[in-house]
């Protein structure tokens, strides 16, 4: 793998309760100049297509707790692509999960995937779930018509992404690993273990140590 594709697959993100426009702009730059994708909150997203209109924007939706209405989370996705995203990450509601509603669950994806024409990402907020809900979720989002399933939000107890997720979500759908990767080793450990893009706060450093040696 060459350091660009390597680029590619990283969404490098900022969505912190306090997060300002220079904030947006910073991570803007920087995935303009490493060739990263940017993961930014969805007050911004008119703005930042304006300002770095080559950049790949990701925005969220229900973000952090997944706990919208279904409408409202519809809203959000139309919302989105209106001010030209270019991907939604959407939060599931983990609630609904863990009280066996399901029907509820896949309801509410469908209705988001079929709201927007672009790829939709299902943060499935991993550690907050049994190896069965998380089978669950994944299999939920498959049917709904998701591109991708996300591992964590990073902002719930319990942590972020790690190998054993992602090796279980990927026999579902591509994985976005996200939650607590901070270093190069770690967001290949999770390339190994399946996923296919990684998002992180540190995707700067993260691309800059890389080494095209451990692709050989």
């Amino acid at each position: 793998m060459e350091r660009a594709e390597f680029a590619e697959r990283i969404d490098h993100t900022v969505l912190g309760p306090e997060t300002t426009w220079a904030d947006v702009e910073a991570v803007l730059d920087a995935a303009e100049t490493h060739g990263m994708n940017a993961c930014i909150p969805p007050c911004y997203v008119a703005e930042a297509a304006d300002y770095a209109p080559d950049v790949r924007l990701v925005t969220v939706a229900a973000f952090p707790h997944g706990q919208a209405a279904p409408r409202a989370k519809e809203f959000e996705a139309e919302r989105a692509w209106k001010d030209d995203a270019d991907e939604l990450d959407v939060v599931v509601n983990p609630g609904r999960l863990h009280a066996g509603d399901t029907d509820a669950v896949a309801e509410e994806l469908e209705r988001v995937v079929a709201a927007v024409p672009m790829p939709v990402k299902v943060i499935v907020e991993a550690p907050l779930l049994s190896a069965l809900e998380l089978r669950t979720v994944c299999e939920i989002a498959e049917e709904a018509g998701a591109a991708f399933v996300k591992t964590a939000t990073g902002f719930a107890e319990g942590g972020g992404a790690n190998v054993a997720d992602v090796r279980i979500m990927s026999e579902y759908l591509p994985v976005k690993a996200s939650g607590g990767i901070g270093t190069f080793e770690e967001a290949v450990a999770m390339l190994d273990a399946g996923a296919e893009r990684i998002g992180a706060s540190a995707g700067v450093g993260i691309v800059e140590a890389f080494d095209p040696s451990v692709f050989e």
